[in-house]
């Protein structure tokens, strides 16, 4: 799956748009390295996003097939910091 869809799936970011301008930025690293928005992820990926105030971590759990509901959406991701 693809690191924007990804983002928008999981709601670490709400919206794909937003997850290709924040990539674009250069703010959100996956395993350490920037990311472009077509950067396929996989399981144990990590994902750093570079908010405005503050820094997320994340630990990708499970990669879905399609779009989940509002529910599952944080099982797909474990927060490291």
């Amino acid at each position: 799956m693809r690191l924007d869809k990804f983002l928008k799936v999981s709601r670490l970011i709400k919206r794909r748009t937003v997850a290709n301008e924040v990539s674009d930025m250069g703010r959100v690293l996956l395993n350490g390295n920037p990311a472009k928005p077509a950067k396929q992820v996989k399981e144990n990926d990590i994902i750093t996003i570079e908010y405005a105030n503050r820094t997320v971590t994340a630990k990708i759990l499970k990669v879905p097939t399609g779009n989940v509901s509002i529910q599952e959406a944080p099982s797909l991701y474990e927060l490291i910091d």
